[in-house]
């Protein structure tokens, strides 16, 4: 029964991006509104990488495990984007265009996703509680990435098939994560959970930094730091209250 609640979890939290899919698809989402749920989806992640992943790792495993997991998520979020780039599955920097912010929210969404969603399933090892904390916060995260990913993607005139197949691998994806989290993660060391764990946070800073607070201030200009700071002010009292 945990097993299946695991895995529930892990999908759930995927879910969340093809939920935000289905709006922006289905939905003429001004750009303005995008850039405001890229300003509070940042927000919304910064929050939850700083206290739901890197503290809660450091706490864990130590600061040297958790600050290498860290810079490692950085690593291959950046090293996954300039490969992207040279096969132009992005538009190249200085082009003049959008910065394919839909395919490089995507591959943040599923660099932060997998090492997320095992932390769901981790925390119910040896009897745990699943974290509902960490599930709200990713959800309330997933819901913008997914909608300004789709919005980008349906620009760049990417097909529904395209669309919706990556949206639903990458829940797919989430939910076997959190059962392997559950399954296989018992009795690893806690450098060991700490690391993974911060894998998560290095990706999602990388992401925030490279696509999606760019991208927001673009459209929503003066008023991306603020609405970034209302999103961090949910999540992070989510993650006091719940």
């Amino acid at each position: 029964m945990d097993a299946w609640l695991a895995a529930g979890a892990g999908a759930l939290a995927g879910g969340a991006l093809l939920v935000g899919a289905l709006i922006a698809w289905f939905v003429q989402v001004p750009r303005r509104v995008v850039a405001a749920i890229m300003a509070f989806g940042s927000g919304v992640l910064i929050s939850a990488l700083a206290f739901d992943l890197v503290q809660e790792a450091a706490q864990q495993g130590g600061f040297w495990p958790a600050m290498s997991g860290f810079l490692v998520g950085a690593i291959i979020y950046v090293a996954a984007n300039l490969v992207l780039d040279r096969v132009d599955a992005r538009n190249r920097r200085g082009s003049g265009e959008s910065p394919g912010t839909g395919t490089g929210i995507a591959v943040g969404a599923l660099l932060d996703g997998i090492p997320e969603t095992a932390v769901l399933g981790l925390s119910m090892v040896a009897g745990g509680q699943l974290s509902i904390p960490v599930l709200l916060a990713i959800i309330i995260s997933n819901i913008p990435e997914g909608l300004a990913s789709t919005a980008e993607l349906k620009a760049d005139r990417r097909s529904a098939r395209y669309v919706f197949g990556l949206w639903i691998g990458i829940a797919v994806a989430c939910g076997l994560s959190s059962l392997g989290g559950f399954m296989l993660l018992e009795g690893v060391p806690p450098a060991g959970t700490a690391f993974v764990t911060a894998i998560a946070a290095g990706a999602i800073l990388a992401m925030i930094s490279d696509t999606m607070i760019p991208e927001a201030f673009r459209d929503a200009k003066a008023f991306t730091g603020l609405i970034a700071t209302i999103g961090f002010f949910a999540s992070f009292g989510v993650h006091q209250l719940a």
